[in-house]
């Protein structure tokens, strides 16, 4: 598995990925409505586009394919952190949260926050993040519940002199 930047083009293969996680793996936490408010078939493209060329997320490769996407911003809030359906259980998810870390780490991030579907909640917590709040975001007029969860990084040790 390689871990690597995204790259102009690879908007589409993200969409379906996250799409196909949510319907196929999240489904079993949610409501065929919550799933369809949250995922829906159709999008913006272009705002897709443009969102995750800001974004800048790490993509997981495997053979040529994309298995894997997750992003930190600067303020240390991961947007966006998806595992391909047909992968489940592989070390994707551990392989980008490790890399999340590494990037925060080289930026001098004190903290990562994230709003954790119920699905990824467990997963989250291995990784040392804690529930600060549930949440009820409405989306398309639909409440899908999700937690803020927040980890506290160690602060860079400096050498002794």
């Amino acid at each position: 598995m390689q871990i690597r930047r995204f790259q102009g083009g690879e908007a589409p293969a993200l969409h379906r990925l996250r799409h196909d996680a949510i319907h196929q793996i999240a489904a079993r936490d949610y409501t065929p409505q919550q799933i369809a408010a949250w995922a829906p078939a159709t999008i913006d493209a272009q705002a897709w586009a443009e969102k995750m060329a800001a974004n800048r997320p790490f993509i997981a490769e495997m053979d040529g394919q994309i298995v894997g996407f997750a992003d930190v911003q600067p303020s240390g809030y991961i947007d966006y952190f998806f595992v391909s359906a047909e992968h489940p259980r592989q070390g994707i998810g551990n392989a980008l949260m490790a890399r999340l870390h590494e990037e925060a780490a080289r930026q001098g991030m004190a903290t990562l926050t994230s709003d954790v579907s119920r699905t990824a909640q467990p997963f989250f917590l291995h990784h040392g993040f804690a529930i600060v709040e549930q949440r009820q975001p409405v989306r398309q007029g639909v409440v899908v519940p999700n937690a803020f969860m927040r980890k506290h990084l160690q602060a860079p040790t400096v050498p002794a002199a």
